[in-house]
C-alpha cells in the first residue's frame, strides 16, 4: 500500500529525516507518534507529495512519488492540522469545489459529495456557510473533503485538536468507521485516542523509526524488563512497606500510593517471570496484615511510549557525543599535520640560508 524506503530530508544542515523506512499494510489504521520535532510532519508532507525529499523512494499502490506522482496523489487523502477550508462558501459548495480540483469525473461528482456529507454527518449543516460552523464540524469538513473520490488511503493530522469530548468521541467512530474501505495514517498527541483507535503504531524521535508494530504488542512489552504490581491490604502502611522491603529477592522498590480507612495501596516491581503473589500474601499473612487484592498492573500506551523516548533520547545524546570525539579527533590530526608542515617549511628556510651562504665564500675566493 505505502512503502518508504531510505528517506531522508534536510532543511540546510539540519537533519529533519534520517533514513526512515516502513511500510504501510491495507486494511489498517496506523498511529504515528513522536514528540514535536521528531519528523511526522514532514514525513506525512513527503507521503502526500506535498515535499520532496533528499534522497529516498516513496511508493503509493505501486507508483512512485516523482515518477508516477499524479497517479499517487489519486490514492491518497489528506486532512493537514488546520483543514484547508474558504470559510465563505457553503459546506455543499465547498465539496463540490474540491471535487473539481480533484477531478472527480463530472457525472460522479454529485454523487460523491453526497456520500461524503452523508459518512461525516453533514447532511444536517451542509446549507451554512464554513465560518459559521462549530470546531467540530469544520474538522468533519475538512475529513470529508479528504475521503472525497474514494481514496484508498486518508492520512489524518491531528484530526481531534481542540474539539471538545463529545465531539473527540465523534471523530474517533468516525475513523474507526474508514476501516472496512479505507487505510487510515492518524497522527495525534493524544496517546489514548492512538490507542483505542490504531491497529498498529509508528513511533519516530530524532527523524529516525524508532518503533514500529502492533499496538497491542508494543503495550505488553516491558521495556524495563520490570514487571509491576499493585496491592491493597488492610492495615498500617508502615509494617506493609516494612515487610515488602524485606523481601529483597523476590520484589524491588516498594511505594505507598494511597492510604484511606485502614487500607492502603502500594506498588512494587519484580524482575522474575514466574507468579510472585503466594509469596507475598504469605509473607504478609505472617505479619497479621489482610491482602484485599493484588494484581499486575499492565503497560499503558503511555508507559511503552516514554520507555521508547527515553531509550531513543540517551542512544542519541551516546551519537552526538561519539560525533563530536571524532571531530575533535580530526581537529587534532590536523593541527599535528600543520605544524609538521610548519617545521619542514622552517627547515627548508635554513638550509636555503645555508646554501646562500656557501655561494657567497666561493665567490669571495
Amino acid at each position: 500500500m505505502i512503502k518508504v524506503t531510505n528517506l531522508c530530508k534536510m532543511y540546510g544542515d539540519k537533519v529533519a529525516l534520517d533514513n526512515v523506512s516502513f511500510e504501510v499494510e491495507a486494511g489498517h489504521i496506523y498511529g504515528l507518534l513522536g514528540p514535536n520535532g521528531a519528523g511526522k510532519s514532514t514525513t506525512m508532507n513527503i507521503v502526500t507529495g506535498y515535499l520532496a525529499p533528499t534522497s529516498g523512494e516513496v511508493s503509493i499502490n505501486g507508483h512512485v512519488l516523482g515518477l508516477e506522482t499524479r497517479e499517487a496523489k489519486k490514492c491518497i487523502g489528506y486532512l493537514p492540522e488546520i483543514p484547508p477550508l474558504y470559510p465563505d462558501m457553503m459546506v455543499r459548495e465547498y465539496l463540490n469545489f474540491v471535487a473539481g480540483i480533484k477531478n472527480i469525473d463530472k457525472s460522479k461528482r454529485i454523487d460523491e459529495v453526497e456520500s461524503a456529507i452523508e459518512k461525516t454527518g453533514l447532511k444536517d449543516v451542509s446549507g451554512r456557510l464554513i465560518k459559521n460552523l462549530s470546531k467540530g464540524y469544520k474538522q468533519r469538513v475538512g475529513i470529508a473533503q479528504a475521503i472525497l473520490g474514494g481514496p484508498d488511503i486518508i492520512i489524518l493530522d491531528e484530526p481531534t485538536v481542540g474539539l471538545d469530548p463529545q465531539q473527540i468521541i465523534e471523530i474517533r467512530e468516525l475513523i474507526r468507521s474508514f476501516k472496512d474501505s479505507h487505510t487510515v495514517i492518524l497522527s495525534s498527541h493524544i496517546l489514548s485516542e492512538i490507542a483505542e483507535v490504531c491497529d498498529d503504531v509508528l513511533m519516530i524521535a530524532h527523524g529516525k523509526v524508532v518503533a514500529c508494530d502492533t499496538t497491542e504488542h508494543l503495550m505488553s512489552e516491558s521495556f524495563d524488563k520490570s514487571r509491576i504490581f499493585e496491592i491493597t491490604v488492610k492495615g498500617d502502611s508502615e509494617k506493609t512497606l516494612e515487610v515488602l522491603k524485606s523481601l529483597t529477592e523476590i520484589i524491588k522498590e516498594p511505594e505507598l500510593v494511597s492510604e484511606s480507612d485502614g487500607n492502603c495501596t502500594l506498588s512494587f516491581k519484580t524482575e522474575l517471570t514466574g507468579d510472585i503473589r503466594p509469596d507475598v500474601s504469605f509473607a504478609l499473612s505472617d505479619a497479621r496484615i489482610l491482602v484485599l487484592s493484588m494484581n499486575e498492573k499492565k503497560n499503558s500506551l503511555e508507559d511503552t511510549y516514554l520507555a521508547i523516548m527515553k531509550d531513543s533520547d540517551e542512544k542519541y545524546e551516546e551519537e552526538l557525543k561519539r560525533m563530536e570525539e571524532e571531530e575533535d579527533e580530526e581537529d587534532f590530526y590536523e593541527n599535528e599535520s600543520a605544524d609538521d608542515s610548519s617545521d619542514e617549511d622552517e627547515l627548508d628556510d635554513d638550509s636555503s640560508v645555508e646554501n646562500d651562504s656557501d655561494n657567497e665564500k666561493k665567490e669571495e675566493k
